[in-house]
Order: C-alpha cells, then sequence, then structure tokens
C-alpha cells in the first residue's frame, strides 16, 4: 500500500508528535510506501530549512515532503496560527494529488483531521485518524477559545471527520470513551497507546547531571515535558506552598504557553524551580533526577489529552504521581500496577499529602519503582506499533465508509 501521513510537525521538529510521527511512519514502511506531507521545522528544531515551495527527501526510508510553511516561534499564537494556515493551504493540494490507498491524519494543526478526511473524500481514498488530542475539546477545555457559533461549526466538521473515518486511533480508554460519546461505532475505535521504549540500563540518581536537576532539594517531584493548557499547574504551586518547610521540591523541566504565568505565581515559592529541556542524551538524568514524577490532567479534560510521559516515567522506574481526575488513563494504570499515587487535581492538600507519604517511605518507593518498571514491558512501544500496523492494514481491506 502507498500510506500518506498528513501531520505538519516531523523530524527536526522536537514535538511529542513529531517523534511519534515518525515512528509510526518508519514501522509502516518495513512494508508499505510512506510519504509524510510535513511543513517546514519550526517547533524548536534543531535544524532549520530555508524557504522553498517543496522540499523532499528520504529519512529511514520514508519519503518526506515538506511544503514551504512560515516558521514562526509557536510561543506566539499569531505566529503559530500563520504556521498552521500556511501549512494547510500548501499541503492540502499537494495531498490531493498525490496517488495514494490510505490518508492518515494526526492532530497538528488542530483541524488536520478534518482536512484528512476531506482529502479523502474528495479523492475516494480511506481514511484514518489518529487522534494524539482532541479538538476542539481541547481548546475549549483549556480555554484557548470560547464556546461560540465557531466552536461550534468546528465540533460539527469534527464529527463529521470522524464519521467518515474508518478507523479511529486513539490513546487511551479514557479518550476512546469520549470518541464513543461522539456517535462512533465502537468497532472503528483502536486504543493503541505511544508505548514505553525500555532502556537497558538505568541512569543513576548521584550523577552530576541528575544531582542538578534535584536543584539542592531533599526529596524532589519532577513535571518532565510541557506546560501547556491541560494540567492543574495552579494546584501544584498551591500544594508546594503547603510544603515550604517539608524540604519537598518540585522542578518543572520544560517549556510551554503557560510557563512564564507559572514563574511569575512561582517567584516567591523557595521549592520551586523552572529549569529548559533538556538534550535528548539527558533525558535518562532527568528521569533519574526525581524521586517521583508527577502527570497532570486537568478536570474536564480527561480523554482530550492522554499524558504518553507516562510510560517514559515507567520505563525509568520511577513512581508516579497522577494529579488528575479519576476517569484518565493514568489514573486507572497506576491504581491497577500500584506503581504510585493519584491526588484529587483540585485540592492542593490532597497533592501535598500525597508528596509527604511518598516520602516517609522510602522502602514503598522503591518497591512502586520497581513495578512501575514491570508495568513498563507490558506497554512496550516496539509492540504498540504493530498493533497500529495491523489496525491500519485492517482498516485498507475494510475500505472507508460514506460519511453520514
Amino acid at each position: 500500500m502507498h500510506i500518506l501521513i498528513f501531520n505538519e510537525y516531523y523530524p527536526p521538529d522536537t514535538s511529542a508528535t513529531a517523534k511519534m510521527a515518525s515512528l509510526v511512519a518508519e514501522e509502516l514502511a518495513k512494508s508499505h510506501q510512506v510519504t509524510v506531507i510535513a511543513g517546514r521545522p519550526s517547533y524548536d528544531p534543531d535544524e532549520r530549512y530555508p524557504w522553498s515551495l517543496l522540499r523532499r527527501n528520504v529519512r529511514n526510508g520514508v519519503t518526506v515532503e515538506r511544503v514551504g510553511s512560515t516558521t514562526y516561534s509557536r510561543r506566539g499564537m499569531r505566529g503559530r496560527v500563520s504556521n498552521y494556515l500556511s501549512y494547510l493551504a500548501l499541503a492540502v493540494p499537494r495531498a490531493l494529488f498525490k496517488r495514494a490507498d490510505i490518508i492518515l491524519a494526526m492532530t497538528d494543526p488542530p483541524i488536520a483531521g478534518i482536512a484528512g478526511a476531506f482529502i479523502a473524500w474528495l479523492s475516494g481514498r480511506t481514511f484514518v485518524y489518529n487522534i494524539r488530542d482532541l479538538y476542539p475539546d481541547m481548546a475549549l477545555g483549556g480555554e484557548i477559545v470560547p464556546a461560540n457559533a465557531w466552536a461550534r461549526r468546528w465540533e460539527s466538521l469534527h464529527r463529521s471527520a470522524l464519521r467518515h473515518a474508518v478507523l479511529v486511533i486513539v490513546l487511551g480508554d479514557d479518550m476512546r470513551e469520549r470518541i464513543l460519546q461522539k456517535g462512533v461505532a465502537p468497532d472503528r475505535v483502536a486504543v493503541i497507546r505511544d508505548g514505553a521504549h525500555l532502556p537497558e540500563s538505568l541512569a543513576a540518581q548521584s550523577h552530576p547531571i541528575a544531582q542538578e536537576l534535584r536543584s539542592g532539594f531533599q526529596f524532589v517531584a519532577i513535571h518532565a515535558g510541557n506546560l501547556g493548557f491541560y494540567g492543574a499547574w495552579d494546584t501544584l504551586l498551591r500544594a508546594m506552598k503547603l510544603l515550604e518547610e517539608d524540604g519537598i521540591g518540585l522542578v518543572f523541566v520544560g517549556e510551554g504557553a503557560n510557563r512564564h504565568r507559572l514563574e511569575q505565581a512561582a517567584r516567591e515559592s523557595a521549592n520551586v524551580r523552572f529549569l529548559p529541556f533538556r538534550p535528548a542524551a539527558e533525558i535518562p538524568f532527568v528521569m533519574a533526577a526525581g524521586d517521583v514524577h508527577i502527570v497532570t490532567v486537568k478536570r474536564g479534560l480527561e480523554g482530550v489529552v492522554v499524558p504518553s510521559k507516562l510510560f517514559s516515567i515507567l520505563a525509568a522506574g520511577r513512581p508516579v504521581l497522577v494529579v488528575a481526575p479519576e476517569p484518565c488513563d493514568a489514573v486507572r494504570i497506576v491504581r491497577a500496577n500500584q506503581c504510585g499515587l493519584v491526588a484529587n487535581p483540585d485540592d492542593a492538600a490532597a497533592v501535598a499529602s500525597a508528596l509527604r507519604e511518598l516520602r516517609s517511605d522510602p522502602a514503598r518507593l522503591d518497591d512502586m519503582g520497581r513495578r512501575a518498571r514491570e508495568t513498563a514491558k507490558r506497554y512496550a512501544r516496539v509492540n504498540e506499533l504493530k498493533r497500529f500496523v495491523g489496525v491500519v492494514e485492517a482498516a485498507a481491506r475494510n475500505g472507508s465508509p460514506r460519511p453520514r
């Protein structure tokens, strides 16, 4: 088969979506012809390309076509929207003229799924939709856009795209439940998690880089990743105010739209630190540095965003504190495998209590770390990728449903 992947970000973009798009594309390319239509690198890339209408190269068996989209910093909303719109304006016509059996759309930009369904409908090809973040639910729940007529139209178009998809691939059971509520038949929704890459050996907490990240705290909770619109950030900061005399520190490693606001809110908190992203080679030390790692989803966004960082934490053998509502996939996994604790995302005292409980019992913390590592083996990324290929191949055999 020839599979056309429609997603703006692709390495050297450094977003999680770019990374997973490349892993999926390269796994599919072992058995099929794969073309990715991406934009010019703009998500904190380590390499930038000069403008050209179309740039083509082959990367690990995948043909990557990059249209000449703008490359403004994603930290400004206007620049990000410009990147999205210029990508769509050039990528949609390019996709229409590419011969392919399957259109596989992801969610960068947020209306990529709608665009992918449109391309598939016009060209009579099978449409597969891989949802990374659920829009417009994410934009509404994250208070990025207001609930108005435009947002309702967005939701209507998105539901049409879902109906047109022969297969919808989601990241967790909580997201699957959201999709079923939108009227998609259960047999057309598959849960395939990003899964964990299992390193052969684990980094030591005593390493100088890990010690630098610990920032001198006796007990360290780390949140490593994007500080976007999805987390219970204010609850975490209030919890740290309650822990100022306990020797417990919170270290944020990463960037994101909310970082500046959070830095201002925490400027008088001596036990909160903000550090930049570390190079890829240092990620094992980021994971080793935390006595516990935090995964957070604010109430209302359960099933809208699924923090795949959970699997990296588990693979590193670190305990997890999930600050999220009960229906979240991360809550279910951590509870079922006893590899961490769960706290109400609206209750700072509960978060503080959970961190005190974890600090007070080193033996239990070690046991949670061992359970985390065992849990990660059940979600090995190599197996999840094989499942991804299998369901896409099955979708090709089934053909595309007519929109209703």
